[in-house]
């Protein structure tokens, strides 16, 4: 059986760091067994963020884009930012024209992830995308992104992909694969 707690008092927060990017807070905790502790975490936006599984012809269409946290070409799924005033699915499938040239008339919302909750208070919502059409907007990658074609069958062979290593894309193609079997 699990113990329920209640949630401990915020004494105080303060901002220890800052950068164009990031915020780190130190939060001055008290639990409900009277043990306080400090912790530090990283000042998520309320903006949230996405990211796209598209379906096409029977394959997954991965963005192949440089990640300056590990300077290595990454192989993911479509993502980015939710602009203010978007909703997420908005967002979706703005983020697919902007990396991948196609737009989508069949969005389904898989799942809301935390991102190290430990850390960090951001959200990312999961789609996958069917019926996809040609449609491309302009974004805001510094180079153009490449458009890795992998076939759906094939699927378990991309986790081998050394690529392919992001953790929240391997969650993303485990729940597109459940809702696609479903």
């Amino acid at each position: 059986m699990t113990q329920r707690h209640s949630k401990p008092e915020i004494l105080h927060t303060e901002t220890v760091a800052k950068s164009r990017l990031f915020q780190i807070e130190q939060v001055n905790l008290r639990f409900s067994n009277g043990v306080e502790r400090q912790y530090e975490r990283m000042k998520g936006g309320s903006r949230g963020a996405v990211m796209v599984v598209p379906v096409h012809n029977g394959q997954l269409l991965l963005a192949k884009e440089y990640a300056a946290g590990t300077d290595n070409y990454e192989l993911g799924f479509p993502k980015g930012l939710i602009d203010p005033g978007e909703e997420a699915v908005e967002a979706a499938n703005r983020e697919l024209q902007e990396e991948i040239g196609f737009a989508s008339h069949k969005l389904t919302h898989l799942k809301t992830l935390s991102l190290a909750p430990g850390y960090f208070s951001s959200k990312m919502d999961i789609f996958i995308a069917e019926q996809l059409y040609a449609s491309e907007l302009e974004g805001d990658e510094p180079e153009p992104i490449e458009v890795i074609p992998w076939a759906l069958e094939n699927w378990q062979a991309l986790l081998s992909d050394v690529d392919f290593s992001e953790s929240r894309s391997v969650s993303a193609l485990f729940l597109a694969i459940q809702f696609l079997e479903q």
